[in-house]
């Protein structure tokens, strides 16, 4: 849904904004440990373009080695499941 006329974002603000929550910071912690562990293991290295990807979303401690650009990425070939309703 478009904005109103004339409206712009105040992206300062919302920069300001992220990661400011409880949840948010915890997240970011476990993800943080999750990227050192796999370095110490040396499954990946700094600046290599790989991410540690979640195999199930929002999983805590079920992780893999993945690119960046595909752990980053939306589907956009594949068509969306939709919910059907059965009708009495």
């Amino acid at each position: 849904m478009p904005s109103s006329k004339g409206y712009k974002r105040d992206y300062d603000a919302e920069y300001k904004k992220q990661g400011k929550s409880k949840k948010a910071k915890k997240q970011r912690a476990r993800n943080n440990a999750a990227r050192q562990k796999a370095l110490k293991e040396g499954k990946v290295k700094k600046g290599d373009g790989k991410d540690i990807a979640h195999k199930k979303a929002g999983a805590r401690g079920a992780t893999f080695v993945q690119s960046a650009s595909k752990n980053r990425s939306i589907p956009r070939t594949k068509k969306a499941k939709r919910k059907t309703t059965k009708k009495k």
